[in-house]
């Protein structure tokens, strides 16, 4: 568990219903999830699933306050409100709180109105309907816009972050470490799936080999990346509609930890090249390295 600025705490590895499950019934994913261990969890309106995010939860049977459910606003349609979003949300989950809320993106049909959207945050973390709230996609611009008005600071920002984006997030990072503003990650095995044969890789084959010979377990370059997460106490949020993927992330947890230079080599070869996969439009100033 990793502590947040609010005084609870968020488990490290989340299983998310979107990429994998964007779009599709997440149900029998997350009831497998749950079944094997995943506690937390993470939805969005986005995704189009909440309602089988909702039902996956109702079968696995297990008592509500062992789970961390976390869902996202992202937009709202003409004359709804930020509240009957959310409530709209609560219904399809078939929960009576989340444990996380987020704004999803400062853009899309939220741009403007951060400030609006984040006052009302603060009023359902005031009754108990969201135990945490944060934002997603925020960069400093976002934060400097939100803050004008906020009494509760953002307990996390959900960031597209892997060894490609580490050089460039670290303006970000660092505003962020001065407001105690957990990252968590999204996109952490973009090394593996959109850049294969990039700089990273062989480090990642270098140091799976050393956790094997070490431990006599069958490591993968996908739990390095996620132990390099962790190295920095930055949760994972990952998607598969494969068990025996959960299995492999929920495996990670089970591994010990990077060396400090294992950690440094990762980064050196990540800051060789620069590849965001998403929300690339939302991070074009920052990624430009002009004040944001």
């Amino acid at each position: 568990m990793i502590p947040l600025n609010d005084g609870r705490q968020i488990p490290w590895l989340g299983f998310g219903t979107g990429t994998a499950l964007l779009y599709k019934d997440a149900t029998e994913a997350v009831r497998n999830a749950i079944a094997h261990g995943i506690v937390h969890l993470d939805g969005a309106q986005l995704y189009e699933n909440e309602d089988t995010l909702g039902a996956g939860i109702a079968a696995s049977g297990v008592p509500r306050e062992t789970l961390f459910v976390t869902t996202k606003i992202a937009d709202l349609a003409e004359g709804m409100t930020v509240r009957e979003s959310f409530l709209g949300s609560l219904k399809r989950l078939r929960l009576d709180y989340v444990d996380l809320l987020l704004i999803h993106s400062p853009k899309r049909t939220l741009e403007g109105r951060v400030q609006e959207v984040w006052k009302e945050f603060e009023k359902f973390q005031q009754e108990g309907l969201a135990k945490s709230i944060g934002v997603s996609n925020f960069r400093i611009k976002d934060f400097e816009e939100l803050l004008k008005v906020a009494t509760v600071i953002p307990a996390v920002n959900q960031i597209e972050y892997n060894p490609y984006l580490y050089k460039s997030s670290q303006p970000l990072l660092e505003y962020m470490k001065k407001y105690n503003i957990l990252a968590t990650s999204w996109g952490g095995i973009t090394p593996l799936v959109h850049l294969k044969g990039g700089p990273v890789d062989p480090v990642l084959v270098s140091i799976r080999e050393r956790l094997e010979k070490d431990t006599g377990k069958t490591v993968t370059e996908g739990q390095v990346l996620g132990l390099w997460l962790r190295y920095q106490g930055i949760p994972q949020i990952t998607s598969s509609s494969k068990l025996e993927r959960v299995k492999e992330y929920l495996a990670t947890e089970e591994l010990p930890d990077l060396t400090e230079e294992e950690f440094q080599r990762i980064n050196k070869e990540g800051a060789k090249k620069h590849h965001r996969v998403y929300v690339s439009s939302t991070f074009t100033v920052l990624d430009r390295r002009v004040d944001c």
